[in-house]
Order: structure tokens, then sequence, then C-alpha cells
């Protein structure tokens, strides 16, 4: 028999679990409560946090806030940076920046927009159909976002605006650092302009970050190098009012300057060249024969790049683009002209190289040459007698590099010329470089279908022909005869600073290689270039200055071919068919400094027309404040 003790009574579950469930309920309900409780004091707390704030906003910013919403609203404004300067080598200031007033209208505030564009009309003397025109066409823009009606406006339209500000609402005048070339149409060519974007720039890719109604460099220096003048673009907060105009600025981020530029011109050097070219068509190239610098390059007729800061007008633009002088054209760089006589040295640089002729070697010049049927004409009707490769140079005898050419042949011609730089780019950091061009008898061959004739050799041997450089390849072609022998790139840049003073980068001598000849010969060509400035029969003795030695050649490039019996007289041509006139050359010869090249179209003769303005150039460079005068008269050779 078990104790009571150790016996427990245990309900029974099938009683329908009664205690089970009381207490299943009784623990159910505690949690509940809990939870009620929780969830109650975060809800208080929630709206008491919200309350607060309503206060804040209702009772203490209130007001402004009201303001706020009913009138104004926060805006972005782009802040355009200062381009950077450009300066001569010297540090003469020739390109800044000069504040200009641009006149816009943000749509979404000027409402009415009719009525508000009718009352601009009137107040600055503007056909509304004109203004609305620009309206629509930057309706693609966000409403908020200023569409330009007028750039760079005179003070007396700017007056207008802000005496009738509150009658125009949406209409905003901008303050923007605008483009200003101080000396007008100096240097235009070596410089270039400015322009706004187009489309296809756009979407080039070439330059990342713009937006439409920008300005970018379109030619010259100002297109090589943006990337280095453009700046950054800053901006600003700003709160505005309904009608569009600012009421406070919050937040503003500077813009950065652009680098400046310091070119490796010399100003008074290319104004003088400018002044030397008035009147004629056509360009000079001076340049540093060690360094490579271009210490001047003027282009003319020229152009006022001011014209284009604002916008240039349509007009003005047919009159510039229709002008049968070309002045919107670097002759320096983009024109290509027959080389003439001047290419008489490469003619005679390949025949002593090949062993053609020596300086001993002489051949008789009667004043023709005859190959087959046809006769070949000397400049000099009564001929030049015997004569030696420096009294060729010198005399610029035609009869004597028809025989030299002849025996080295269109392709030997076509080897040496090329060597020595022409038909090849130079690399000049401007931008639409033309090629030239040195013809051999393949490329005619491809070209015509035609092979090669013996007498095109005689007219190649004299610079006429196929054969085509522009001015700067022979200025290249000169300073490397003049420093030795070495082909140098052309360089306009001199230094780049940035605009807290740091030097970013430097001008470095580049060379482009070695003129194909030895020192014997080199020296040879340098004695034929003294006889023709400074000889007694030299074609360029007007070149001739009293304390300087200037060695040249002359030359004098027909633009049309005349038959051997054509009497007609160059000076009875009407003048677009004169012959063009050339001139290069380089001084001091013992220690040059300055290689030119002047090119004069339809000058007449090379001589006459294009052999003093080297002449006064180089004066101008070397002894600028000398009285040196020149001697005796030019003769009609070369």
């Amino acid at each position: 028999m078990k104790s009571k003790a150790h016996c427990r009574w245990i309900p029974s579950v099938g009683r329908s679990g009664g205690v089970l469930n009381t207490y299943l309920k009784t623990v159910d309900s505690d949690w509940f409560k809990n939870r009620l409780t929780g969830m109650v004091v975060c809800g208080i707390a929630a709206f008491a946090l919200l309350f607060a704030r309503l206060i804040y906003l209702q009772v203490i910013q209130g007001e402004e806030l009201r303001r706020l919403s009913e009138n104004n609203c926060i805006r972005l404004q782009s802040i355009s940076p200062s381009r950077g300067l450009i300066y001569d080598r010297k540090g003469a200031l020739l390109v800044d920046n000069r504040p200009a007033f641009d006149l816009s209208i943000v749509v979404k505030d000027a409402k009415p927009l009719s009525e508000t564009v009718g009352k601009l009309a009137n107040y600055i003397q503007v056909p509304a159909d004109e203004l609305m025109d620009k309206i629509r066409k930057g309706r693609g823009a966000p409403s908020y976002k200023p569409i330009v009606l007028e750039r760079d406006i005179s003070r007396e339209i700017l007056a207008a605006v802000e005496v009738h500000r509150y009658d125009l609402p949406g209409v905003v005048v901008d303050v923007k650092p605008r483009r200003h070339y101080i000396h007008g149409q100096t240097a235009a060519h070596l410089l270039g302009y400015l322009a706004e974007i187009n489309e296809a720039e756009l979407e080039s890719g070439k330059f990342p970050g713009y937006k439409g109604g920008e300005s970018v460099g379109k030619c010259g220096v100002e297109r090589s190098f943006e990337s280095f003048l453009r700046g950054k673009a800053g901006g600003r907060q700003v709160e505005v009012d309904a009608t569009g105009r600012v009421v406070r600025e919050l937040e503003k981020v500077e813009a950065r300057p652009g680098h400046n530029l310091y070119l490796t011109i010399d100003l008074a050097l290319q104004k003088k060249a400018e002044i030397l070219l008035e009147g004629n068509a056509g360009t000079v190239v001076a340049m540093d024969p060690f360094s490579g610098h271009i210490l001047a390059l003027a282009s003319s007729p020229s152009f006022d790049l001011n014209l284009f800061v604002k916008g240039i007008a349509h007009d003005q633009w047919q009159l510039l683009r229709d002008n049968p002088r070309r002045p919107m054209e670097n002759k320096a760089t983009q024109a290509q002209y027959p080389p003439a006589s001047t290419y008489k040295i490469v003619t005679a640089m390949a025949a002593i190289e090949e062993g053609i002729i020596d300086e001993n070697s002489t051949y008789f010049c009667p004043g023709r040459y005859k190959l087959g049927d046809r006769v070949f004409r000397c400049w000099r009707r009564g001929g030049h007698g015997k004569i030696n490769v420096v009294d060729a140079i010198a005399q610029s005898c035609d009869v004597f590099f028809y025989q030299a050419g002849l025996k080295l042949g269109v392709d030997r011609l076509a080897h040496y010329a090329k060597a020595c730089g022409l038909g090849n780019r130079t690399g000049i950091d401007l931008g639409h470089e033309a090629d030239g061009l040195i013809p051999t008898a393949a490329w005619k061959k491809r070209r015509t279908g035609v092979r090669w004739q013996r007498g095109e050799t005689l007219s190649i041997a004299i610079g006429q022909g196929y054969n085509l450089v522009t001015p700067l390849q022979m200025a290249r072609f000169m300073a490397a005869i003049a420093n030795g022998g070495t082909l140098k790139k052309p360089l306009v840049i001199d230094k780049i600073v940035s605009a807290e003073g740091k030097t970013v980068y430097v001008g470095k001598a580049q060379n482009q290689g070695q003129l194909p000849i030895s020192a014997k010969t080199l020296n040879l060509i340098r004695k034929g270039m003294w006889e023709v400035v400074n000889g007694r029969r030299g074609t360029a003795r007007i070149a001739r200055l009293e304390d300087v030695e200037i060695g040249g050649k002359t030359g004098t490039a027909q633009v049309f071919t005349r038959r051997n019996n054509d009497a007609n007289k160059e000076e009875d041509l009407a003048d677009h068919l004169k012959s063009h006139a050339w001139f290069v050359s380089y001084a001091p010869m013992d220690a040059p400094r300055i290689a030119v090249a002047v090119m004069v179209e339809h000058g007449e003769h090379g001589s006459s027309a294009a052999s003093p303005i080297a002449r006064d150039l180089i004066r101008e460079h070397l002894t600028p404040k000398s009285q040196v005068v020149s001697v005796e008269k030019a003769v009609p050779a070369g």
C-alpha cells in the first residue's frame, strides 16, 4: 500500500482542458496589455514631436515660410569663368576680357509673356516678333532657364531695362566676361576668335562639359589651346522672387579663370610686318632659326577680331567671305603657291649632292633652252652666258637649273624637296594647315593616268609646274639653312602660366629632321644667297643693308602659262593674272637671328615687291633704332 504523501491530483484533460485554457488566456492578456501600452506611448511621443514641429513651422517660422512658398524659389545659376589672357613674348597684352551685359528672359517668370515681351520691345526699340522668334527657338530648354535675347547690350539698352525693371517680370541682365582684342586686326589669323559652339561640336565629344550657348575657340591659338584658356565654371545658389529677380545669394562657388598664354611673337615686329603688307594680299612669316619661335606671322588683308565677339552680322560675314582677296584665310599656313625661283635652292642642293655639278661646274645660258620642239626661255632674254652654281643662284638663271634639273629627274628632285620640309605640314599649333604638293612621276600617273614628261621636269626644277608650298614651309626651310641644317618645328607658344602665376608649359625647340646635304654644299648655297643680296649682279640688291648682311632668294611665280611667242608684258596683264612675288631670307649671315619668308600675291617680281618687305622687317628686328638705308635698286628677276 503506497503512502498518500506521494500522491498528486492531476486534472483530467478530458474535462475540456478548462484549467489549461484559463492559464493561457491569462498569459495572453498580460502580453497584449504590455504591447498596447508600448504602442500608446510611442504614438503619444510621435504626436508630441509632430505637434512640436508644427508649432515651430507655423509659429516660429510661419511668416518666413509663407513668404517663400508664395513668392520665392531656389535656383542654381552658373558663373562663367574669365578666359585666359594672351600676351606677346615680352609681356605686352594682346587679348583680355571686359564685362559685357547679356539680356535674357525666364519664360516661367515672364507672365503674361506676350505683354512682357511687348513692353521690352518698346523699351529697347527691337521688334517684338524678333524677340518672340528667339524665345521660340529656346523653347526646348526648361522654362526656368534664361533664354538670351541680346548679347553684349549697349549702355542705353541696359539703362532702359533697369529703369523699367519692375514692369518686366522674368527679364534679367547678366554680367559676363567677354573677349576683347586690344589691337583689333593685329595678328588676327594667329590669335583666332570665339563663336558660339555649334551642334556638331557638341556631339563630337571633343568639348566635354560644354553647353549650348557657350563660346569656343574657332581658329588660331584660341582654338588650339582652348583647354588651357577656358577655365572652370563656378555657380551660385540664389533665392528669387515671383518675377525672377534675385532676393539673396545662399551659396557660391567661385569660377576658376583660364591659364594665360605667352606667344612667341613680338608685337612691335608683328605690327611692322602688317604695315609693310598694307595694301597687298600676301603674307610674312618671321622665325627664330634656332628655337623655331614664330616672331611674326602676318596675313593680309586681315579682319577685326572684335566683330566676332558679339556675333558677327550676316552682311559683315558675307563681305568677309566673298572678298576675292580672302581675308579670312591664313595665307601663311593655308594658302599654297608655286615656290618659283626660291625652289632653285633645292635644285642646286640636289645637283651638288648627286654629283651632277660642283662649285666649278658651268652651263652656258643663251637666254633659252630647247627640249624637243619646244623652247624654254630664261627670264633674262639675252642670257647669262657661262655661269656656275653660285652665280646661277645669285642671278636666278633659269637655263642653268633647266639643265641641272633635267639630269636629276623629277623623283630625285622630289626626294630632296621633301627632305627640306616642302610639301609636308610643319605641325604648327594653329590647325587647318595645308600640305602643299611636291609631285613625282607616280603621283602624276595616279592623278591623271598620263606618264611624266621631261618638259615638266624643267618647270619643276625652277619651282613652277605642279609644285606648291606654303610660306610657313619656306620660312622653316630658310631657318634650317641659317642654323646649319636642322628643320625646326614652328612654335607659337613661349609659355603657359596659370592665373596664380605658376608656369604649366614651356615651348621647347623641336627638331624635325636634317637637310639632306653636307656642310660643304650648305656653304655653297649660303654663298649664292649672299650674292643674291650683296653681289654686283644679285637679283635682290634692293634688300641690301649697310650694317647687316642678308642672305636671300627671290622668286616670281607665274599665275598662268604663257606661250613662247606671247609678247604681253607683265604690266599689261590684269591684276589677277600677274605673277606672285617671293623673297626668302635670313640674317645676319654670320650669326643668324631671324629667317623671313615673304609672299605678295600678284606682286609681279620678288625683287621689287617682296624683298623690301623682308629687308625692313629684318632691320626692325636687328637694329630697330638705326637709320640704316638700303642701297641700289632691284632688277626684275627671279
